[in-house]
């Protein structure tokens, strides 16, 4: 509900400033969200949140060479998957023009 006076108070009030409509849409957001965060549903997110961050401490990055291997890589095999895929369209429409006539 808070979030629907929001977006209505925001096309109400379209006349003043951009920056108090702003301030008043995170104000209502950040109630909205407490209120939230009161509810089962609300800690479960709020959990889930927190754990996805501790994991993406965990998580070992790569570095700037591997970065540019893997994407070289990627880059070569999609050239030549995209060759073998026009050849083979090459092919099978030479067969149907011969076919067909």
């Amino acid at each position: 509900m808070l979030v629907v006076a929001g977006v209505v108070g925001n096309w109400y009030f379209g006349d003043q400033s951009l920056l108090i409509r702003a301030l008043a849409l995170v104000g209502v957001g950040l109630v909205a969200g407490f209120i939230a965060l009161q509810t089962e549903r609300g800690r479960r997110v709020w959990d889930l949140a927190r754990e996805a961050r501790q994991e993406l401490r965990r998580v070992v990055w790569p570095d700037r060479q591997q970065t540019t291997q893997t994407t070289g890589i990627v880059l070569i095999l999609i050239l030549l998957f995209a060759l073998i895929l026009w050849g083979l369209d090459s092919l099978l429409s030479w067969l149907v023009k011969g076919v067909i006539g």
